[in-house]
């Protein structure tokens, strides 16, 4: 084998067509699954955006490299779906800049952690790991209940990701500092403001058991409470319907 492959080293023009051929292959493999995106992405008109708080949270969730440990996406393994819930849908990734598929599951998958627990509970689990899930090896996050949100760039967060294709509008990225503040003070008269621009689906809470501030533990939490929780799953592809076939 080694000697066909000296040989054609040594036929330079042999060599320069082979590596168009595989080259070739290798783009029609990554280009031709675009020709199809409409039918493979699902479509989901009321898809909720991440509220500026949420976006904060996953930003927080990629500069902690939670995604090294804890990926995103539920395969159609019958086993998957039994522990995690209904397999990923494309759409689901529809508007993440990145995505947070991931490759390794040193944590469970989060793909469907949204309203999975409480507050409380991502609170202390962030806090110490152990005191809820005693055999975790997760680091502690006790710090984000110390860090104050970076509220005032959020508005550039958001128009970075309308320039990337994500549809928020010129009165979300003017508001996105304030939107922050009164999705932690349910009873602010601005919270009405946020429900409006992001639906009454959106939490609007104490994700830290604090209204005086807001901190990067809120922002965790609020995001990861929105994990898988987009789009009515149900709605969409049915949550009791057998996952497709992998053979």
């Amino acid at each position: 084998m080694f000697n066909v492959h000296y040989r054609l080293e040594r036929r330079t023009t042999t060599l320069l067509i082979g590596i168009v051929v595989a080259g070739s292959i290798g783009g029609l493999v990554e280009i031709a699954p675009l020709f199809t995106i409409e039918g493979t992405v699902e479509a989901a008109p009321n898809m909720r955006l991440l509220t500026p708080l949420e976006v904060a949270g996953r930003d927080i969730y990629i500069r902690e490299g939670c995604y090294l440990c804890h990926s995103q996406m539920i395969r159609t393994l019958q086993d998957e779906v039994d522990r995690y819930g209904h397999y990923s849908l494309a759409v689901e990734s529809k508007y993440d800049h990145p995505m947070l598929w991931g490759s390794k599951r040193i944590g469970p998958d989060l793909a469907r952690i949204g309203g999975k627990y409480s507050d409380e509970w991502h609170v202390r689990h962030l806090i110490d790991p152990r005191a809820v899930v005693p055999q975790s090896i997760m680091p502690r996050y006790a710090f984000l209940t110390q860090r104050d949100l970076k509220t005032a760039e959020l508005g550039e967060n958001l128009a970075a990701l309308r320039a990337v294709g994500v549809p928020y509008t010129r009165e979300m990225i003017d508001n996105a500092s304030a939107d922050a503040i009164s999705q932690v003070a349910a009873d602010s008269s601005a919270a009405a403001a946020l429900l409006k621009r992001y639906g009454e689906a959106t939490n609007v809470r104490e994700f830290a058991g604090s209204t005086s501030r807001v901190t990067e533990m809120d922002a965790l939490v609020a995001y990861l409470q929105m994990v898988g929780k987009q789009i009515n799953i149900e709605d969409h592809a049915g949550a009791n319907k057998k996952p497709p076939d992998n053979d």
